[in-house]
């Protein structure tokens, strides 16, 4: 009996709609399975995952090697498509491509070492170990905002590691799910081990609480993080969760100053601010401070809003219109309680109410009283608050619901004390210094609070994707 068949919506025809963020247009149409249809994929996920974990490691990683090809032999429609559906100006599109292949090239490089049997050690007359096994079926649910390498993330070790995966991209992003499923295809990938899925809500939350499902990934708001906990609550399946963020930034006494303007721009604005680990608060010293705050607003008010398919293009729109007018409310909240705002909306003539196209925001005369200080804005914003002491940097860098990423701007030579003191005692799940914005794959990428649980990337993010068998074997009976 199906699993689904009750559960999934009554529509005859359900279909999915992309619109463009530029202007409205309807670019991309998907028809959404029915419930038998949705039952089918599950059930051939099982089957195919079965003969896949049977499939040596070695030639896994392989299929991966040459998915990599596939991928960067599509790199130039990837990235047309990319900003045509959610925005990001097409010179930075190839950064995406780029991301991926390096992520990729990393996590199979380890492949074999994180998912070897583990020696505990000798006892005599015993043979002892650790092996790890694919958990089954994973069901990766992908946001829009960066929709290849978030979902490459778990993507690329759940597969590697022997399990089957249920792709569903966002609605906003539905063709990165069909390039990753093409690329697969072409490197070998059995039918039926990936298998990509156009979902409304509902059939999402269906899908989470299948009991045939043993692991779900999701990269999207903390809402959504608890409804997908609600959904996977009548078993004890595993969850990924990569959720919210505030992340802050402290600028110290002993910063060089102009190469941390540049940094915090590209980190506050990149993407149109719609980055999980984007820079949203900025905590300068006072000494640093006046400096800081003309020199960062005259380089935002250098970029150039506009059409994501003009290669002059610096900023793009943000991912619709309803999402610049939520941004919208919180700034106009900030400046109503005495916030000012140091790039004025005509600087920017194509920003308009009612279109998707934002105009970047710097904010001071801030405080935490104000949302845009404490939760996610997600878009071209960022508020900048003067402070006296390392002490008051920490407390407020702290003082979120959230805990993704935080940097500290220093001489890290020189201040390697204070380095240490901030890796200790902020309350997040990366601690950058001299840097922010960037995934390194060979780094947990993790997070506190708020922003959920689990860890992707890294060695360890073969851990959530596998379960332990301990093997334990007495060599003599006699």
């Amino acid at each position: 009996m199906s699993q689904l068949a009750n559960t999934s919506t009554t529509q005859s025809r359900n279909i999915q709609r992309t619109n463009s963020p530029s202007d409205g247009r309807v670019i991309v149409e998907r028809e959404r399975p029915s419930a038998d249809e949705l039952e089918g994929a599950v059930q051939r996920a099982v089957a195919a995952q079965k003969a896949w974990k049977k499939v040596p490691l070695l030639e896994r990683i392989e299929v991966g090697e040459k998915f990599i090809e596939a991928f960067l032999a599509a790199s130039p429609e990837i990235e047309k498509e990319l900003s045509e559906q959610m925005g990001r100006p097409i010179r930075y599109s190839k950064g995406e491509v780029n991301g991926v292949v390096e992520r990729a090239k990393y996590m199979l490089s380890v492949a074999s070492s994180a998912l070897a049997d583990i020696d505990v050690g000798p006892k005599e007359g015993f043979n002892r170990y650790l092996r790890r096994e694919p958990v089954g079926v994973v069901f990766v649910i992908a946001p829009w905002n960066f929709p290849y390498m978030t979902a490459l993330n778990s993507l690329l070790p759940a597969l590697i590691a022997g399990n089957a995966v249920l792709l569903k991209p966002s609605a906003q992003t539905p063709l990165a799910g069909e390039r990753f499923a093409s690329a697969f295809a072409a490197a070998g990938l059995p039918e039926g081990v990936l298998q990509v899925l156009h979902l409304d809500r509902q059939q999402m939350q269906d899908v989470t609480a299948h009991p045939k499902v043993d692991f779900v990934v999701f990269t999207g708001s903390v809402g959504g993080g608890h409804a997908i906990t609600k959904a996977a609550s009548g078993g004890f399946k595993g969850l990924g969760l990569e959720l919210g963020g505030k992340d802050p930034a402290y600028v110290r006494p002993d910063a060089d100053i102009d190469y941390t303007v540049a940094e915090l721009v590209d980190g506050a604005f990149f993407n149109s601010g719609q980055s999980c680990c984007g820079i949203e608060r900025i905590y300068v010293h006072e000494s640093l401070y006046d400096r800081f705050v003309e020199k960062f607003a005259e380089t935002v008010k250098g970029y150039k809003l506009g059409d994501p398919l003009d290669p002059s293009t610096t900023l793009g729109p943000v991912v619709s219109s309803k999402a610049a007018a939520d941004i919208r409310a919180q700034v106009a909240d900030a400046v109503s309680k005495g916030a000012q705002n140091l790039t004025p909306e005509e600087l920017f003539p194509v920003a308009k109410e009612g279109t998707a196209f934002l105009a970047p925001v710097v904010l001071v005369g801030v405080d935490h009283s104000m949302e845009v200080m404490t939760e996610e804005t997600f878009g071209p914003v960022v508020g900048i608050m003067k402070v006296a002491s390392d002490d008051e940097a920490l407390a407020l860098m702290n003082d979120s619901p959230y805990g993704l990423t935080a940097t500290v701007w220093t001489d890290a030579d020189k201040s390697a004390d204070v380095v240490d003191r901030f890796v200790d005692e902020l309350e997040t799940g990366t601690v950058f210094v001299n840097r922010c914005d960037y995934l390194d794959p060979a780094l947990a990428w993790t997070g506190v609070k708020d922003t959920g649980r689990g860890i992707s990337l890294s060695k360890l993010g073969y851990d959530q994707l596998t379960r332990v068998k301990s093997v334990h074997i007495k060599l003599k009976t006699q």
